[in-house]
């Protein structure tokens, strides 16, 4: 016949999953603010190459106007 559970093994049991419902809690809100983050660089690494893109084409543009005043004096 196997022995009954003592009320202090109960209680450590119980300790232990108040921890792990904790620690459950406490990674799931890390999770949550990771992909916020995650969500804003993404974002910003958008904006940022749009910003090149935008750049590269302005530098083309002064480029091609360079090299038209040097072929028409």
């Amino acid at each position: 016949m196997e022995a009954s559970p003592t009320r202090e093994e109960l209680k450590a049991v119980a300790a232990r999953v108040d921890q792990l419902i904790m620690l459950c809690q406490r990674l799931a809100d890390e999770n949550r603010s990771l992909r916020q983050s995650q969500e804003a660089m993404v974002s910003e690494r958008a904006n940022l190459l749009a910003k090149n893109e935008q750049a590269r084409s302005r530098v083309e543009a002064m480029i091609a106007r360079l090299k038209s005043l040097e072929q028409n004096p």
